[in-house]
């Protein structure tokens, strides 16, 4: 297997404007051949979401999910067109998400939907609990992001592993749907409801 350095990373970044974890993956599965690696991350779809995330998803459907009468979820799923959405694959997508939500509970659609103070908050603990473990002082603030990036697959739905194929997250599971409906699609926001709870 070729070593995969970070030089390489950032150039198939500069070609593709992918994600460094993808671009990374990718180089993975191609060995170090560029052209296997682009081959890779249009096969998963994610090129294709690249170069349909400027559109605009104004069309949608809200994917429902009720757990024994106990847990109930609804999530709005947004797609270019109205034909899109209307179709049973878009739809059972979303039922597919409200389930995913009923089971892993997360707080925010994405990344960028956390606030600073929050993010701050999960830093400072991090710094706090690594100092307490006796980690060096220059090493704490590259740790803490190590250990901000499993906060964010705690609590962002995107990053979530997926409750079905924990090897995919759910953007991957979106990334799939753009390249199966040959649109924009995008989680637009969610509420779930627990029994008995304020939340």
């Amino acid at each position: 297997m070729a070593d995969i350095t970070l030089d390489m990373i950032k150039e198939l970044r500069k070609k593709t404007g992918i994600g460094i974890t993808s671009c990374q993956e990718a180089l993975e599965k191609g060995n170090g051949d560029f052209d296997k690696a682009i081959d890779f991350l249009r096969k998963k779809g994610i090129l294709k979401a690249k170069k349909r995330a400027d559109r605009s998803a104004s069309n949608g459907y809200i994917g429902s999910y009720i757990h024994n009468g106990q847990i109930g979820v609804l999530v709005e799923l947004m797609s270019e067109t109205d034909f899109v959405s209307r179709s049973e694959k878009f739809q059972k997508l979303a039922n597919e998400l409200a389930l995913h939500i009923a089971a892993s509970a997360p707080l925010y659609v994405s990344k960028d939907d956390v606030p600073s103070d929050v993010i701050e908050k999960e830093k400072e603990i991090a710094r706090d609990r690594l100092k307490d473990e006796g980690k060096p002082e220059e090493l704490l603030d590259r740790i803490a992001e190590g250990q901000l990036q499993k906060y964010y697959q705690e609590v962002c739905l995107l990053e979530q592993p997926y409750v079905r194929d924990e090897k995919k997250k759910i953007q991957d599971l979106i990334n799939e749907g753009v390249a199966a409906f040959g649109e924009k699609i995008e989680i637009g926001r969610f509420q779930r409801l627990v029994l008995g709870t304020e939340d």
